[in-house]
């Protein structure tokens, strides 16, 4: 636990378009010697005074992305000041040394980490402008970043825990940020974050077990996704071909359209029994048409529904780790601090502004979250602590992942090398390693079908063997890697 809040910290750096203080994780683990899952939730609330209400007075009809309204309570720092006193050993001093080594002397922007930022900094606003570009301009590859800032507030953690962070001179300075831009966050906002203990939900995939963080993330949806998929003979298919990611991506749309129908703060969630249930999951697969893309799955699925950085960490005892840790988008709101430049999430872009909608905004809330780390049993035994990165995608990579694994008998790392597609807003995303040819076949089935300009998401995962024998799988999409030692 602690070199997975070490590292997880330390990537606010590394990526900061990614991740960083200023966001929310969610967290599995399984204590050495033990095959039971934990989970913590640690994503942050809307504030009090935030109601949908104010907004469709306003005339939106979504959350304005890059808006304070958009910015939940950062809740990251409290769930790993809370992990590192019940879980870790080395106590926060050591945990967030690295961090405020990196943050203070500064570190090299790696590839991946260049193309992101240059495509994501125009939505960076006032003070984070200046806290995130360099003479105005995205750095270049190799150009050194640094965040005196962060560190200093770091060095406040790591001697005064979560209330440095939630209280005093650090949460003023991200309030006066949020309010000086219509935020109606408050001191008590901040003063009141808390992460909490959960319970996780599984469902199998043929031999395999998979493990997921509940809502407000999105693990019912992957379960219900390989529901879906386990009354298709995928195992017959080309795992390169037409015939899969057509099922794959009609089994998403459905899934996909359960997730925003139901899934929000667990306190408002009433129909995840329904979600997680084989019987729905029987009822969709029903749905698909082998031979034709579906356009309108919501209105098809009526019947049935009436009523991102990621990293794991396996150590010499075998206590597992997967953690998730993300600001949403690029650069999250692209609002940052005046004083220490901690750049906030919009997370509260995940509320619905539907009335009456168990995931409508409303104070206290929390939003429906894309991310989710996953950890899968075999045979009752943890056998690998797992994630996929890509915002939206992420429960289908959950959900192909595992596929590749049962169904086509890859090793981790091809499992995670090998190409994606992906069904997202009216389109079939697809990465340039499919043939011409399965691209054409997929738009005479009905899809609409485009060729993305960077590859869908990243994905991480270690293969804990019954001999012992670890094995770290690391996704080349990412600039990240496999480490042992």
């Amino acid at each position: 636990m602690d070199a997975a809040i070490a590292g997880a910290v330390l990537l606010g750096i590394c990526e900061p378009q990614m991740t960083g203080i200023g966001g929310d994780c969610f967290v599995l683990y399984s204590p050495a010697g033990s095959d039971d899952v934990h989970a913590l939730n640690g994503s942050g609330r809307a504030p009090a005074a935030l109601d949908a209400e104010l907004l469709r007075n306003q005339g939106e009809s979504t959350v304005p992305i890059l808006s304070a309204h958009a910015v939940t309570v950062p809740c990251a720092i409290d769930a790993f000041c809370t992990l590192s006193e019940q879980v870790g050993k080395l106590g926060l001093d050591r945990i967030l040394a690295p961090a405020i080594h990196y943050a203070d002397q500064g570190v090299p922007v790696a590839p991946r980490v260049a193309s992101d930022w240059a495509n994501d900094c125009g939505k960076l606003k006032g003070a984070a402008q200046k806290a995130y570009l360099f003479d105005g301009k995205a750095p270049k590859i190799g150009q050194i970043f640094r965040a005196p800032g962060q560190a200093e507030v770091l060095r406040r953690i790591a001697k005064n825990g979560r209330d440095a962070f939630y209280t005093g001179e650090v949460a003023e300075d991200m309030l006066q940020a949020l309010n000086s831009l219509g935020g109606v966050h408050a001191s008590a906002d901040f003063a009141n974050a808390s992460s909490n203990v959960t319970t996780p939900v599984s469902g199998p995939y043929k031999s395999l077990e998979v493990v997921e963080h509940p809502p407000n993330g999105q693990g019912a949806t992957a379960l219900l996704l390989m529901n879906i998929l386990s009354h298709f003979n995928i195992s017959d298919m080309d795992p390169f071909g037409a015939k899969r990611v057509h099922i794959e991506a009609e089994a998403t749309k459905l899934a996909y359209d359960a997730r925003n129908r139901f899934l929000a703060d667990p306190d408002h969630i009433t129909r995840l029994d329904h979600m997680l249930s084989p019987e729905t999951a029987k009822k969709l697969a029903n749905l698909i048409d082998p031979n034709k893309a579906m356009q309108a799955p919501a209105e098809l699925s009526e019947s049935v529904h009436k009523d991102t950085i990621y990293i794991t960490v396996v150590d010499r005892d075998g206590m597992a780790v997967s953690l998730i840790y993300s600001i949403f988008h690029g650069f999250g709101s692209g609002i940052a601090t005046d004083k220490f430049g901690i750049l906030l999430q919009n997370r509260g872009a995940g509320f619905t502004l539907e009335k009456g909608h168990p995931n409508e905004m409303k104070g206290g809330k929390r939003p429906m979250h894309t991310i989710i780390p996953g950890m899968i049993r075999e045979n009752g035994k943890v056998r690998m602590p797992f994630g996929v990165m890509g915002g939206q995608y992420q429960s289908t990579g959950h959900a192909r992942f595992a596929s590749n694994l049962v169904d086509f008998d890859m090793d981790p790392q091809t499992a995670i090398d090998a190409p994606r597609a992906f069904f997202d807003a009216g389109t079939l995303r697809m990465e340039n390693r499919y043939s011409d040819s399965v691209k054409q076949e997929l738009t005479d089935l009905g899809h609409t079908v485009v060729t993305p300009d960077t590859a869908i998401g990243g994905a991480q995962a270690i293969d804990i063997r019954p001999d012992g024998v670890l094995i770290g799988a690391s996704d080349p999409r990412k600039d990240g890697c496999a480490l042992g030692y």
